[in-house]
């Protein structure tokens, strides 16, 4: 009997933003004292109750379909987002699997995350946005931390890898395994790139740490002027301030103070920066987990020209990838990538809801915190929260995107089978975005004029879902490149007024096929 899968949800369910509001600026001239003030920060969105009684009823509609084809597919693909960083232990399941009592745990140094800060000029001076995490790290023997670590892997285990894949597989398990210090004050030391110790101040983090150890507010730097640092209205360089976590050796990063106006390039990392292969889960998580981080193709480049005709340019990186493994991901994108702000997913966005309403809620604070600044936003089409909320940010902030540039990740690797949805970009102008196949598509653009399209480079877009099973899909839209250098793609053969039953009846059975034999190694 066939089952009513919605055109819109029989892939998997690509859940609906939930937005939320960004914290507020504090305008008030000195931090509030954290003794008596409880843990701030903005929480997970909550899914309506209607919503997620559908997606429970969708998902057990997926189920059958699955089960009466044989297949084990993973609920992070069967909800849409290959995310194989999920369900990370917690501090008491540390504590748990680990067997530590109170006495070892106070025991052990306190550590810090301090995630490379952007700041923004208001009429009361500097407000930086600090955010990071504050934990300790157990001293796990090397034989426990091979057995954790065979958790992530698949199709393989420590034993079986490279010494060097072998010493990256058991640092970042070391790194998952930590114990998050929540109701923790919070002072950082700053002191300016360019000035000297005297400019320095201590900056007293107005609000403990969250349960799960994090921090995340905007503070207002003391006597901006006479730190040596410019106005953000008078410059249109970005300043750099260097901050340290009191208590700790590992809380370093570099704090970004923008200008008023100008041009921010947001960036995705995996599978545009580097090679990751998010879509294929047993070579996603070598590549993530246990193998060296590769640029894609050449991609830092691209980059490195944009960063030399736009020196005054703000480069922001925004990955949804866990707090606790970024470690390795600054430190592949500090040593390939121009220098910038960093932003990750908080440990209260955990669950899936959560994990596709970070990427908005993040790019929301910075659209917002920049009011009077452009920005370019880079990333691919494996992910759906990308397809949904790029093209949202025109229509939620009208005249601050100035580009979108999209990998066809299924245009470039065999190995990508999931579809994507080009439907919001229908009403964009073309010259606004451009979905590119090499990073040499983007040689040449003038992007802080606003070309952001290579006539080149053949678009085919049906605006709807693409990439699907077999060909199937209506006819593109915007076929072949706009200057005729590139003709269009073979366009799939319309499928008449059944279509959309079709995909209905057929659609999630044929797809699970295609990522069934794609997950085949799991």
């Amino acid at each position: 009997m066939p089952i009513a899968l919605p055109p819109s949800l029989f892939l998997f369910a690509l859940l609906p933003l939930i937005a939320a509001s960004p914290t507020p600026i504090p305008t008030s001239a000195a931090p509030t004292p954290a003794a008596n003030i409880d843990a701030r920060i903005t929480p997970a969105p909550l899914a309506p109750r209607a919503l997620v009684s559908d997606i429970k009823s969708l998902a057990g509609e997926i189920g059958s379909v699955l089960g009466s084809l044989g297949s084990n597919i993973p609920s992070y693909v069967a909800s849409g987002v290959p995310n194989f960083f999920q369900d990370f232990p917690d501090g008491n399941g540390v504590r748990s699997t680990l067997g530590l009592d109170d006495s070892q745990i106070a025991a052990l140094p306190t550590k810090a995350l301090n995630l490379p800060p952007y700041g923004n000029w208001t009429d009361k001076g500097w407000n930086v946005r600090f955010h990071g995490n504050i934990y300790k790290q157990p001293n796990i023997p090397q034989s426990k931390l091979d057995d954790l670590a065979n958790g992530f892997l698949i199709g393989t285990s420590v034993d079986k890898l490279s010494p060097d894949e072998a010493k990256q597989a058991r640092n970042l398990t070391a790194e998952i395994y930590v114990i998050q210090q929540g109701k923790q004050n919070v002072t950082l030391n700053l002191v300016p790139t360019n000035g000297s110790m005297a400019q320095s101040q201590a900056i007293n983090f107005p609000y403990l740490t969250t349960p799960e150890g994090d921090f995340d507010e905007f503070v207002p730097l003391a006597n901006s002027g006479g730190s040596g640092l410019m106005p953000g209205n008078t410059t249109s360089k970005v300043q750099t301030l260097n901050s340290y976590v009191q208590g700790s050796d590992t809380g370093n990063a570099t704090a970004y103070l923008v200008p008023t106006t100008g041009l921010t390039i947001i960036s995705d990392i995996d599978d545009i920066l580097r090679i990751t292969k998010i879509y294929k889960p047993s070579e996603g998580l070598l590549n993530s987990f246990a193998r060296a981080f590769t640029p894609w193709m050449n991609m830092p480049s691209i980059y490195s020209n944009w960063s030399q005709a736009l020196p005054d340019a703000h480069f922001h990186y925004l990955t949804t990838t866990p707090e606790q493994i970024t470690p390795n991901y600054m430190s592949f994108i500090f040593n390939t990538y121009p220098l910038g702000s960093f932003d990750t997913r908080p440990l209260n966005f955990s669950d899936v809801a959560a994990t596709l309403s970070i990427r908005k809620f993040l790019l929301t604070k910075i659209f917002q915190t920049y009011p009077q600044r452009k920005f370019v936003l880079v990333a691919d089409t494996s992910n759906s929260d990308v397809m949904r909320d790029y093209p949202a940010m025109v229509t939620d902030f009208p005249n601050q995107v100035q580009c979108i540039f999209l990998r066809n990740t299924s245009a470039t690797d065999s190995d990508d089978r999931f579809p994507y949805d080009t439907s919001g970009f229908k009403n964009l102008n073309q010259s606004q975005y451009m979905f590119f196949t090499v990073p040499d598509d983007l040689h040449g653009l003038d992007i802080a004029r606003g070309q952001c399209y290579n006539t080149s480079v053949a678009q085919n877009l049906t605006f709807s879902y693409q990439g699907l099973p077999f060909g199937f899909g209506s006819t593109p839209v915007v076929n072949g490149s706009a200057n005729g250098t590139k003709p269009s793609a073979a366009a799939p053969r319309a499928l008449g007024p059944w279509s959309d039953v079709w995909l209905r009846v057929v659609g999630a059975g044929l797809l699970a096929v295609v990522v069934s034999s794609g997950l085949a190694g799991l």
